[in-house]
């Protein structure tokens, strides 16, 4: 008989083939694959210091040369605009046009997941994804992995005021809506800092 951990990752891994199923499916109406929806459904929580071609590669292990394609079919679907960087013209920053976010307000890729886990108790969802965090972050460190968290959890967010943020990294304000978004540069607060 397999042991509990074993039956977590076979599940975890039943899941992520579920979910990518319905990634297909999803697309399929849209003419997208599923790594067009992955890298719209990234560049809708992605930050100001995430929304690279090199940071959704490095988000969703895959070659620049992948995701590169990908991104400019979804330029030229205008689901994505492409710009240079204000302080740096050679970074390439992405976000989602206004047609972006409807073909994904449309999908509902959430819906479904929110509808299976509709009856367990908060407690009971609280601890699951306690523990995949756990696991997720002990991966991630191991591998060298970027956790790509969300801004608030970090320990260079500093919360200064109400609704008042700083990046302690990049020393520049950071707005209450950019502080629920997941950073590349997220450095996860140390569990036995004093």
């Amino acid at each position: 008989m397999k042991n509990q951990a074993l039956i977590l990752l076979d599940t975890v891994e039943r899941l992520g083939n579920l979910l990518r199923v319905g990634l297909r499916q999803a697309g399929v109406a849209q003419g997208l694959q599923p790594i067009h929806l992955q890298a719209l459904l990234y560049l809708n929580e992605a930050n100001r210091y995430s929304n690279t071609p090199q940071a959704l590669a490095e988000y969703l292990g895959l070659t620049k040369g992948t995701v590169s394609q990908s991104l400019l079919l979804l330029a030229r679907r205008r689901l994505i605009a492409r710009h240079a960087d204000d302080k740096d013209g050679r970074v390439v920053r992405l976000t989602l046009t206004d047609k972006g976010k409807e073909v994904l307000k449309e999908l509902g890729l959430t819906n479904a997941w929110r509808d299976a886990l509709q009856s367990a108790s908060p407690a009971r969802l609280s601890s699951a994804t306690k523990v995949l965090k756990e696991a997720l972050a002990t991966l991630q460190a191991r591998n060298g992995y970027r956790s790509f968290g969300v801004c608030v959890t970090c320990r260079h967010n500093l919360h200064i005021g109400p609704r008042s943020y700083v990046c302690g990294l990049t020393k520049e304000k950071l707005s209450s809506r950019e502080v629920s978004k997941i950073c590349r540069e997220h450095s996860p607060v140390e569990e036995n800092a004093a």
